[in-house]
């Protein structure tokens, strides 16, 4: 995920910090998610359920991946299992009841039983068959949903036990570009957030690189927390000189 822009507003995106935080109302809610307006980006929120996986997300209770539904795999494995499995039923029926089975199912049988297992066709049937098995392996064993970034889940509050909310990696993007863009001296920014790491690349048209480095390093380490995931990804900040036109 990738954000890039040009010295423009930025609005309103200033973003309080953990020590800015304003205490939880008294009627026992709790906001689940901050991040900024931007064309299909956002924060997200729902409710916990058994499946997801641990994650280190500071005090409080440990964070969870959100898992995806993998609905598009799902039905089309379903859809082919149950028209093999219907045309085969099918086909053992009408044998059972006196009728001659399917020139499919005969030649097939007749192709298993003579030709070696160093075929080439069987060796490629074999390999299909194996890389097919592993990616429906790997689509039940991963959570998915990789744009999307898991936030702490509150703690101290009442009736929050399954209160989830997570933030939207091209809304951070939007977030941590317009508070770089807040720094004196940054003519365009480009920042890209990953799971792990968050990398910023700036341009300068003023003021000393290393002072602007510094200032970066500061207000995006501010943001970053204020952010609330639950896993802190690292910053990695870099800033050079727009290239000189003609």
């Amino acid at each position: 995920m990738s954000s890039n822009t040009r010295r423009q507003p930025t609005g309103d995106s200033h973003l309080p910090s953990d020590s800015e935080q304003a205490p939880p109302p008294a009627d026992g809610t709790s906001e689940t998610g901050e991040g900024t307006a931007g064309e299909g980006a956002g924060a997200t929120g729902e409710t916990g359920g058994p499946g997801a996986t641990g994650e280190s997300g500071g005090p409080g209770r440990p964070a969870r991946r959100f898992w995806s539904t993998r609905r598009i795999p799902a039905l089309v494995v379903a859809l082919l299992s149950a028209a093999a499995t219907g045309l085969l039923l099918y086909d053992v029926i009408a044998v059972r009841a006196g009728a001659s089975a399917m020139r499919w199912r005969r030649r097939l049988a007749e192709e298993l039983a003579t030709r070696p297992l160093d075929d080439v066709w069987m060796i490629v049937g074999a390999v299909v068959a194996m890389v097919l098995g592993l990616w429906l392996f790997l689509l039940a064993v991963t959570p998915g949903l990789r744009r999307l970034l898991p936030m702490r889940e509150p703690t101290g509050i009442p009736a929050t036990e399954q209160v989830r909310a997570g933030l939207y990696r091209r809304a951070a993007a939007l977030v941590l570009r317009d508070r770089a863009m807040q720094v004196p001296g940054v003519q365009s920014a480009q920042v890209a957030v990953g799971r792990r790491k968050v990398k910023v690349r700036a341009w300068a048209h003023f003021r000393d690189l290393d002072e602007i480095r510094s200032d970066l390093d500061t207000t995006l380490e501010d943001a970053v927390t204020s952010l609330r995931l639950a896993r802190r990804p690292t910053l990695a900040v870099s800033v050079r000189r727009p290239k000189k036109k003609g």
